[in-house]
């Protein structure tokens, strides 16, 4: 017989590399699903390990296996304090995102760092982890994974829009979950940004402070992903080739091209909305928290946009991977088919178990 109540913690390191999100939830079913956030919060890569972690991609495969072990040790002693800091006696299994190094669906590629089955001996928890891999082999994007998250836990809104290192969007269009990346947003800011001297553009205040390269916003607007129906989605080598830009080939100041990424997501956003018919609007991810691109949102939507509690804004992506752990737990599909184009909905995941 199937829990009714669920303890997990759930773990989250997004393409912004702002840092890991750790989120301690209870989950219960009744008739439909509720949680609770317990206790959550969010621990800063140190200057070596973003270094690290933004320069995987470059690296052979035996160096990538060096990293995965010590990034896994490193998520171990992070889990072990926070533990230890909440007294949790209370914990079904840990429910881990990893850490993305490469995302190329469409060559049957996507790897995360940090799923190793160490995460499980180290903390001597149950881990529930790996959750793209198995879509990928099924011939899906292996991405967007939140969508059945937001379609259980979040039933109330029409769409529901995560805006992180990269916008992702979900919604239920005639009876089928549809999901999949909008555009880029952090990963893009936070690059230039750096340029500054600044690890992020807080508020706004850098891109509020440029002018839109008018011949900069066409070419990205018209970009050949903007133009393909889901299931899609974007990964760091899509931005490497698109998004980050060799200065000094043009005569582009940071703050300049700050603000046209601000408004070219915004565009973006607008126009998904608009397509299916605006409506009721979930915002969550760090770029809540850019004032400036929220207005700009505004500026260019007409939907009704619901900024919900901060624990939500900030730990709603670590929330549903610790939901996801759930599904699979019960056997659950939390991958659709009409979601991530895979060949069914499925269960996916890795566990591995602790016996105590």
């Amino acid at each position: 017989m199937k829990k009714s109540t669920y303890h997990i913690i759930g773990l989250m390191s997004g393409t912004s590399l702002d840092g890991l999100d750790i989120c301690y939830a209870r989950y219960s079913y009744t008739t439909k699903w509720s949680f609770e956030i317990i206790n959550a919060t969010s621990i800063p890569y140190n200057h070596a390990w973003v270094n690290i972690l933004k320069n995987l991609i470059y690296k052979s495969r035996s160096e990538i296996d060096i990293v995965d072990i010590e990034y896994t040790k490193l998520l171990s002693n992070l889990i072990l304090d926070f533990i230890d800091l909440h007294q949790i006696t209370s914990l079904d299994a840990i429910s881990n995102h990893g850490h993305t190094v490469i995302h190329k669906p469409n060559e049957g590629l996507t790897f995360q760092i940090g799923n190793l089955k160490l995460l499980s001996e180290l903390t001597n928890h149950t881990c529930v982890c790996d959750f793209r891999q198995q879509d990928v082999l099924f011939g899906g994007q292996g991405a967007p994974l939140v969508p059945v998250g937001d379609d259980l836990l979040f039933p109330e809104f029409k769409f529901c829009i995560n805006l992180g290192g990269f916008c992702n969007i979900s919604f239920t269009e005639s009876n089928d979950l549809l999901a999949f990346d909008i555009c880029p947003l952090n990963i893009g800011l936070n690059y230039y940004s750096k340029k500054l001297g600044f690890d992020f553009d807080e508020s706004g205040s850098l891109s509020s402070s440029g002018e839109i390269i008018q011949p900069l916003l066409k070419r990205l607007n018209s970009l050949s992903y903007y133009n393909l129906t889901g299931p899609k989605s974007l990964g760091l080598e899509w931005v490497l080739k698109n998004i980050f830009i060799d200065t000094s080939k043009y005569d582009y100041n940071p703050q300049d091209i700050l603000r046209t990424l601000v408004e070219h997501s915004s565009i973006q956003i607008s126009d998904i909305l608009n397509k299916y018919g605006n409506g009721t609007v979930l915002l969550s991810g760090g770029g809540v928290k850019n004032s400036f691109f929220i207005d700009r949102l505004y500026f260019h939507s007409s939907s009704n946009f619901i900024i919900p509690e901060t624990l939500i804004v900030d730990f709603k992506e670590a929330l549903i991977f610790g939901f996801l752990g759930v599904l699979k737990l019960r056997n659950e599909f939390n991958c659709a088919m009409s979601v991530t184009g895979a060949s069914r909905n499925h269960s996916s995941g890795k566990v591995y178990e602790i016996f105590k």
